[in-house]
């Protein structure tokens, strides 16, 4: 795991945008996840951006959505599929052959997590897996306590994802349950980003980057990947004591 410390959310969101474009360059075929959420938005409008500028072929790649809220649907402001939908696949009109998003308002969950894990293996695996981090140390819904060693799941919330997660949302509602890659298909992607901004991420970024690895804070997982990158604003690194500036 190697960390960067980038001067502000602008630089550090065109550093994840370049990522995705030299990787589509590099291999026009690869299998990139994404989370969604507020610490990729700028980095999808960048991504979509750099694509058009550089007339970049994306005929060939692969999406793969990291999580959804269960009952949700895409057309929810601020469900997971509704984000990938207005960030990325509309403007980059991406068809539906090329994504495959959790369902969240399927009536088999675990049928949507076993189509999901094949998808994924009949690609080849992901090539570039890029996430954020909550307060608790999630990485998409991997709540925890979660076994490391799981694929896609189905989980019960975290109190904590609960509350911060009415933010995405115009009004309240009720979230229960989150779908989710598993830390399993993490730990298999050939490459992965965690990101985060903000002071208000500070205290969570040196837990997964300085403390020790526990399924009680997910985002230590990180440590273990051999190609695993912590991107991170000043605001976010301020509490980091082992790493230069």
């Amino acid at each position: 795991m190697k960390v960067s410390v980038f001067p502000d959310y602008a630089t550090l969101s065109a550093s994840v945008a370049d990522e995705l474009l030299a990787l589509l360059k590099t291999k026009p075929g690869a299998v990139i996840c994404l989370a969604s959420g507020n610490s990729p938005k700028l980095s999808c409008e960048l991504f979509v951006k750099n694509i058009k500028d550089s007339q970049t072929n994306i005929s060939q790649f692969f999406f793969v959505g990291l999580d959804e809220w269960v009952g949700l649907g895409p057309e929810t402001y601020g469900s997971c599929h509704y984000d990938f939908k207005t960030r990325l696949f509309d403007p980059l009109r991406i068809p539906a052959t090329q994504y495959h998003v959790f369902n969240g308002q399927a009536e088999d969950l675990a049928k949507e997590c076993e189509v999901m894990d094949n998808i994924i293996r009949e690609k080849g695996g992901i090539d570039l897996m890029i996430v954020g981090i909550g307060m608790n140390g999630h990485i998409g819904f991997n709540e925890p306590g979660v076994d490391f060693g799981l694929l896609s799941h189905v989980i019960e919330l975290d109190a904590v994802t609960k509350r911060v997660g009415q933010k995405y949302f115009t009004e309240q509602l009720s979230l229960s349950k989150g779908i989710t890659l598993g830390l399993g298909h993490l730990i298999a992607s050939k490459k992965v980003i965690l990101m985060a901004d903000g002071t208000a991420k500070a205290g969570v970024i040196k837990r997964a980057v300085e403390d020790e690895v526990n399924t009680s804070f997910p985002a230590s997982i990180m440590q273990l990947h051999n190609n695993g990158y912590i991107f991170i604003d000043e605001g976010a690194g301020s509490q980091l004591t082992n790493i230069e500036r």
